[in-house]
């Protein structure tokens, strides 16, 4: 290929990167298969439960809650919203007409909103008794943001998967056999009070809390590396921001916390920490060149969701 083709195939209309390089909009994709594509369809949508209430803590639910539920109402039909449902369906609706819908499901397609959005949608036409699932890309149409009567709410962390079953359920030898295996694999997780979606779990050996922070990437960065660099974000003895990682479009700062520190006992000292944070995002002034320093630390810190 000469260079007067070379040239027109890395010029984008955005004035961002070639059609090889990554999208401009941070989806991780190439520009031509996000932005640059021909079609809308195929576009990757960045922060897909944007403007959802209840956004942070779906977005927990999603990636690892092990066991948890939510609310939601559609067309004044309740609807619940599982970290996890048998078999990881995405959708069960029961014998009375209960729907439950699983956001922890192997499909991925585009957007996580929209496939959410038409698992609903299936769901309310079935029958009772059916499982459900997406087989493919559910297409345009609307997502949850449009669906959903006042967002989610009543987010519960469970010790176990009994809201597999209705309350009424009796279960025989090979149902108990089957939530028993489930329940093994749970790893202790609480809800921590005082603050918005931050959750506290333990893995035996260590104890972690995740925190899903609702800012702007960029902001969210330099508050955490003002407050990091200050040595502000110890939370108790032991705890340590050991970094952070991303989920459709939010922030996640982790803290490695020691053994037996517990729930409870972070609960006032995170609700400080998020004041400390508020006012960290308020202030204008440019990043010391220390502070510049542990803003790119923090970055390059990206850990796995679980």
């Amino acid at each position: 290929m000469g260079k007067r083709s070379r040239t027109k195939v890395n010029a984008s209309s955005e004035g961002a990167a070639g059609s090889r390089q990554p999208c401009h909009c941070g989806s991780g994709l190439r520009y031509r298969n996000c932005h640059g594509g021909k079609s809308s369809a195929v576009v990757h949508v960045a922060r897909p439960f944007a403007g959802l209430k209840g956004e942070c803590d779906l977005v927990a639910l999603k990636e690892f809650v092990p066991a948890g539920t939510a609310r939601g109402m559609v067309g004044g039909r309740e609807i619940t919203f599982a970290s996890l449902l048998p078999g990881a369906s995405p959708a069960i609706v029961r014998d009375n007409g209960e729907v439950l819908i699983g956001v922890q499901v192997q499909h991925s397609y585009r957007d996580p909103s929209r496939d959410l959005a038409a698992m609903v949608e299936l769901a309310l036409a079935a029958d009772h008794g059916e499982v459900l699932g997406l087989a493919a890309d559910p297409g345009e149409g609307p997502r949850l943001q449009d669906l959903l009567e006042g967002g989610l709410t009543d987010f519960e962390v469970h010790s176990d998967f009994g809201y597999w079953m209705p309350p009424d359920a009796e279960l025989n030898d090979a149902m108990e056999g089957v939530l028993d295996h489930a329940n093994e694999a749970i790893t202790p997780t609480v809800k921590v009070g005082g603050v918005e979606s931050a959750y506290w779990t333990d893995v035996t050996s260590k104890e972690f809390l995740r925190w899903v922070l609702p800012h702007e990437e960029a902001p969210a960065l330099d508050a955490l590396a003002r407050l990091h660099a200050a040595s502000a974000d110890r939370l108790v003895d032991g705890a340590r921001l050991v970094g952070m990682f991303r989920a459709h479009g939010l922030l996640v700062p982790v803290w490695d916390l020691a053994a037996g520190t517990g729930a409870e006992a972070i609960e006032s000292p995170l609700a400080n920490f998020a004041q400390a944070f508020e006012a960290a995002l308020a202030d204008e002034t440019p990043l010391s060149p220390a502070e510049r320093g542990t803003r790119a630390g923090l970055t390059s810190r990206q850990l796995t969701l679980r």
